[in-house]
């Protein structure tokens, strides 16, 4: 018998029904993921001072500047004399050189101090002391690039941003994409990967942003990673790939450190920072056993702006 067109309407989804069903959002692949690292995080975060909700914008920023290339052992202990220090931008602002560069210590690349306080003069003079939350106008402080901005917006200000380092690189890279390390160099593919994992909502961000970060530095290690212990070893497409190696690793450089221009730019850098004065030409010729090498390195730490010669003597700047 034919059927009717009152079954025919039963037994198939009305337009309605289907461009409803059709209108619903695709499930989130990643929302595991997130919510096992973040439930990780409040477990086993470190009570580091920048984390605290007294900390102020500054304080966080500060903090980003010296963890870049540095790590957090290291920085601690400066981050709390520095900032008991100077705790406002105007404080480092009106601070000298010299005191800067003492200050910054053996957190290397002592560059990031001069930025730092450039940064500081920025804020003080375009900002009234206060460190902005617009996006761009992060970006056009002196020494804040993609990552630190989105860093400060995310860390101080609690807003979305797509906070990516090279720790959270890495658990991405395991985690989603099944590759034992990254590429060398930061991928468009990988930053669209970090936009499209990290949540749309402002808290969400902030807490992803910080939880995976804290993964990749505690247990989702480049070189001994503790795969045992990890909260997402479960979901993890690298281990599920059978853990392949890093298909990178022909292209990956390393530089031993002695021996290198850092080495000697900061056995320089160590001798002007604990002089009392300026430093003579011969003491500077008797830190490093190759004349050519040193030679050229105090020119290029000059050439930086870390110290100044005047006649026979170097000085920090003042």
């Amino acid at each position: 018998m034919p059927l009717s067109s009152t079954t025919l309407d039963a037994a198939a989804p009305r337009t309605g029904t289907r461009a409803a069903l059709a209108s619903l959002p695709a499930p989130d692949p990643h929302a595991d993921l997130r919510d096992v690292v973040g439930r990780w995080f409040a477990a086993n975060a470190r009570d580091l001072p920048w984390r605290r909700d007294d900390c102020s914008p500054w304080g966080v920023l500060v903090s980003e500047v010296m963890l870049q290339q540095t790590p957090v052992v290291r920085v601690e202990p400066a981050w709390r004399a520095w900032m008991d220090r100077w705790p406002e931008p105007a404080d480092l602002a009106a601070a000298s050189t010299a005191d800067v560069l003492r200050a910054w210590g053996r957190l290397g690349y002592p560059r990031r101090a001069l930025r730092l306080q450039d940064c500081a003069r920025a804020v003080v003079e375009r900002h009234g002391g206060r460190v902005p939350q617009d996006a761009d106008e992060l970006l056009a402080l002196p020494g804040v690039g993609e990552y630190t901005a989105a860093a400060v917006t995310a860390f101080a200000h609690g807003r979305r941003a797509v906070v990516v380092d090279t720790n959270v690189r890495r658990v991405l890279a395991r985690a989603v994409s099944g590759t034992a390390l990254p590429a060398p160099s930061y991928t468009a593919a990988e930053r669209r990967l970090a936009a499209l994992v990290a949540p749309t909502e402002d808290d969400d961000a902030a807490l992803w942003a910080a939880a995976s970060m804290e993964l990749g530095a505690l247990v989702c290690t480049a070189r001994s990673p503790r795969c045992d212990e990890c909260p997402v070893a479960d979901l993890c497409a690298w281990r599920a790939a059978g853990s392949p190696p890093d298909e990178h690793a022909a292209r990956r450089r390393t530089q031993a450190w002695e021996g290198t221009d850092r080495q000697a730019r900061g056995r320089v850098m160590g001798a002007l920072r604990a002089a009392d004065g300026p430093v003579h030409r011969d003491a500077v010729a008797g830190l490093w056993p190759d004349a050519a090498q040193l030679g050229r390195c105090v020119a290029s730490l000059v050439e930086d702006g870390l110290l100044e010669q005047d006649g026979d003597v170097y000085r920090l700047p003042a």
